[in-house]
């Protein structure tokens, strides 16, 4: 599958906020419209987002056609889900990729959106973004946080890639973000950066979804998860063959996984060197990604390079194109 890069976002362009997943905050997220626009973009929404089918954002077709309309429209530049939470491996064999393949797109997002992700990647080659979502980010009464705003928009924004001659960057975190970040298996190699939420990543395993893991490098984060769940879901990637075939691994935030008071359980350390220490590849731990403030995003189905001694992720090539002048 090709790779496609999408277009580059730029001030004055149109965010489609849509939900294809559990329903939204209309509180939170009527404050991260006020933000973008204050920032100048435009934002538009495809029907009610608030709306509800038990446990999910409307009922399949209508997120279908929400997203797809999004995707469609010549005024959209980016599609921001506006949360996760569950439903989106229920549209996956519904969408028309074709759709897809002819208008890359930015897409943001994760936790449930890793299911998304995975099915573009290897449905429509698209390269698509593990950030915060609109509820849990600028919809929040601080907004993004100065790590997560500064990854976000170095990310997206096509004035953050003025410089024509340059190809790719390093997630910029200060030398402060990186001192909680783990050399769990020092080296440094090359590869793909794939994956996202841990529970959604096994589940697209064995469907013509799941992410292509051969030589790439797998990202993992999860909440409130027990430590036996994590220890099947890695087992689940083993069994598969998956922990093979890879070249390195980032562990983002494991958030609110740990043992219950007063329950025998092995802890999540002990978890992870069962799984992973003798791979023999590069292994960052504790990142900060995943189901916390603190959130990176990370260009998915784009070249890095990850460097477990240096404790630095840096994109090689341009995750998406400058389509026009900058502006701003």
């Amino acid at each position: 599958m090709k790779t496609l890069v999408p277009p580059a976002l730029y001030r004055g362009d149109t965010i489609a906020i849509i939900a294809p997943a559990s329903v939204p905050d209309p509180e939170k997220i009527e404050r991260a419209i006020g933000r973008y626009e204050e920032m100048g973009f435009r934002v538009k929404l495809f029907g009610d987002i608030y709306r509800r089918w038990g446990y999910l954002a409307g009922d399949d077709e209508t997120r279908i056609e929400e997203l797809t309309n999004a995707v469609l429209d010549p005024e959209v530049a980016a599609i921001f889900p506006a949360r996760g939470g569950t439903g989106v491996t229920r549209l996956l064999d519904s969408l028309d990729y074709s759709v897809f393949r002819k208008h890359p797109k930015i897409l943001a997002g994760f936790s449930d959106i890793t299911a998304l992700h995975s099915a573009l990647q290897q449905q429509a080659g698209w390269v698509t973004f593990h950030a915060p979502h609109p509820m849990d980010g600028l919809g929040m009464p601080d907004g993004l946080t100065p790590l997560s705003s500064r990854t976000f928009w170095r990310a997206l924004l096509a004035e953050s890639y003025t410089d024509r001659k340059a190809s790719g960057y390093e997630i910029p975190l200060t030398d402060d973000e990186r001192q909680n970040i783990v050399t769990f298996a020092s080296g440094k190699t090359e590869g793909k950066l794939v994956g996202g939420n841990l529970s959604l990543v096994c589940a697209t395993l064995g469907t013509p979804y799941e992410f292509d893991m051969t030589g790439n490098i797998l990202l993992l984060e999860e909440v409130a998860e027990a430590p036996y769940r994590i220890d099947r879901f890695l087992s689940q990637l083993r069994l598969a063959g998956k922990l093979d075939q890879l070249a390195g691994v980032v562990l983002g935030q494991f958030t609110d996984c740990d043992p219950t008071a007063g329950k025998p359980s092995l802890t999540l350390d002990e978890i992870f060197d069962g799984y992973l220490a003798d791979l023999g590849i590069p292994i960052l731990k504790n990142y900060p990604t995943g189901h916390t403030s603190d959130n990176a995003t990370l260009p998915l189905n784009i070249p890095v390079e990850l460097d477990a001694d240096a404790k630095t992720i840096r994109v090689l090539e341009n995750p998406v194109r400058l389509t026009r002048k900058v502006t701003a």
